[in-house]
């Protein structure tokens, strides 16, 4: 089993479903932070799934993301299938020694480095990172939600830059606060910014990310991730959501309702709130198992930390009928 193996993720209701198969249907799927409000589909020309994609499709959403996010034009932007495909890809194309991780984070960030060969350390503060040849920062973190603002990570940026080195800054959870994004900092020789396009737009099953960098360093970005490597549908689908700026207003307005609803949920229910973003709550229980397994039993999946006993995380409900069966199954109802 690789280290990769043996991380937990959210999302796997196949298991639920084997592990509880009596529980009712349909299940609520709490344990991811995707948006359940997803942005809605527009009509796709046929096109677009019958040929390979062109220049031109490619351009129109690299046009929709540099204004989606800010990004400078002297910013290179790569779109990937997903965040997590350029996580697993920038230790290969930008090997290091010492890889330092501002923990506790996403846990796939360490696990693909140590794979690449890095010897990886999470450490407790920015600070820290600056010891090392290449360094992680979640911002917002998975799964606290800490947040930095860009004067916190612009002398690491610096640094960075300064030695050759690398800092990694993964937004995969900002586009509802925009304002702590360090897009601007990505035309640096010693910085890359990832963006994930699923999560705030509610479309995970798209795959589509972005890396954000400087151009010294997109050619070999590009050149690892070969020709069409984003669909033909999710150029489309991504370009038009990404000039949609007042949908994206509304859905984060949405959101933050959303959350403050889900964490008196929770507190009623005797949960302590530790953090979390606008998609996604982090809650300590000593009794945090036992609560994922009657959540379990009720059809209801949370996401579990089986380094930390005493988290839960819980996503936005999707309907006013997913609330309603959350708080029967927290009884409070």
């Amino acid at each position: 089993m690789t280290a990769r193996d043996a991380i937990a993720h959210g999302g796997r209701l196949d298991e639920a479903r084997r592990r509880y198969p009596h529980a009712p249907q349909p299940w609520i799927d709490l344990s991811t932070g995707v948006n359940p409000h997803p942005y809605p589909l527009p009509a796709v020309a046929p096109a677009a799934w019958a040929r390979l994609p062109d220049d031109e499709a490619f351009a129109a959403l690299e046009t929709a993301a540099r204004g989606a996010y800010r990004a400078p034009e002297d910013v290179a932007i790569i779109p990937g299938a997903g965040a997590q495909a350029l996580i697993q890809l920038l230790p290969r194309i930008f090997p290091a020694r010492r890889v330092g991780v501002l923990g506790v984070t996403y846990a796939e960030h360490a696990a693909c480095w140590s794979a690449a060969g890095a010897k990886v350390a999470t450490v407790g503060s920015v600070t820290e990172l600056a010891a090392y040849d290449a360094a992680v920062v979640v911002n917002p973190n998975n799964p606290d939600g800490r947040i930095l603002a860009p004067r916190d990570l612009a002398p690491l940026a610096e640094e960075m830059t300064r030695k050759g080195g690398l800092l990694v800054v993964d937004e995969s959870f900002i586009d509802f606060t925009p304002a702590y994004s360090v897009v601007s900092m990505a035309s640096m020789a010693g910085v890359i910014v990832l963006r994930s396009f699923g999560k705030a737009y509610g479309l995970a099953g798209l795959r589509l990310g972005f890396a954000l960098c400087a151009p010294s360093r997109a050619g070999r970005l590009r050149a690892a991730l070969g020709p069409w490597a984003v669909s033909g549908p999710a150029l489309a689908v991504g370009a038009r959501a990404l000039s949609d700026a007042r949908w994206l207003r509304a859905a984060a307005a949405a959101s933050a309702t959303d959350a403050a609803r889900l964490d008196g949920l929770l507190e009623r229910a005797g949960f302590g709130v530790a953090g979390g973003a606008l998609l996604f709550r982090l809650v300590r229980h000593e009794r945090a198992g036992d609560w994922f397994t009657r959540l379990c039993e009720h059809g209801i999946l949370a996401r579990a930390f089986p380094e930390r006993a005493d988290w839960l995380r819980f996503g936005l409900p999707a309907s006013e009928a997913a609330w309603a069966r959350l708080a029967a199954a927290l009884e409070i109802a």
